[in-house]
């Protein structure tokens, strides 16, 4: 059971209207399942590794009394005219899987990387694919599982 469990939602907000979609859907899922949260804004989906080893730093030399069980992830990246798009979705995902690795950290990653505004709009809805509930629900069940190894 995940009850009580913390989690750090990282929402990106270059996309506005796609990031509140996402949002709605994690929080939504947290809720339900008695998990607290606190959300922390980034200008996009580059900085939010940047932001989970600010978390973790802060945990490590006690500033702050926030522990994490985990972390949702939320932003949206669409393809452009240029390869700035690649370059964006491979270190922001590639940061977030060093930190997960590194760490052992309990992630559930909605960040979108799609090729058009529609198949985002589509991902992101909470009545349509939901992918922030569908993170909120991974990062729920990697805590499950870390408990579950002793972690």
């Amino acid at each position: 059971m995940v009850d009580g469990a913390r989690i750090l939602i990282v929402e990106a907000r270059f996309y506005d209207d796609i990031a509140d979609n996402l949002v709605r859907g994690a929080v939504r899922d947290l809720t339900a399942r008695g998990a607290g949260y606190k959300r922390i804004i980034v200008p996009g989906i580059l900085e939010i590794p940047s932001v989970m080893r600010y978390a973790i730093r802060a945990m490590e030399l006690r500033a702050t009394d926030h522990r994490y069980s985990g972390y949702v992830l939320l932003g949206c990246a669409i393809r452009g005219e240029t390869d700035h798009y690649e370059h964006v979705c491979r270190e922001a995902m590639g940061g977030v899987n060093r930190l997960a690795l590194d760490y052992s950290l309990a992630v559930g990653n909605a960040i979108l990387t799609c090729g058009t505004r529609a198949q985002a709009m589509d991902r992101a809805s909470p009545d349509g694919k939901n992918i922030g509930g569908m993170a909120a629900r991974a990062c729920l069940r990697m805590i499950e599982i870390k408990k579950e190894m002793g972690l």
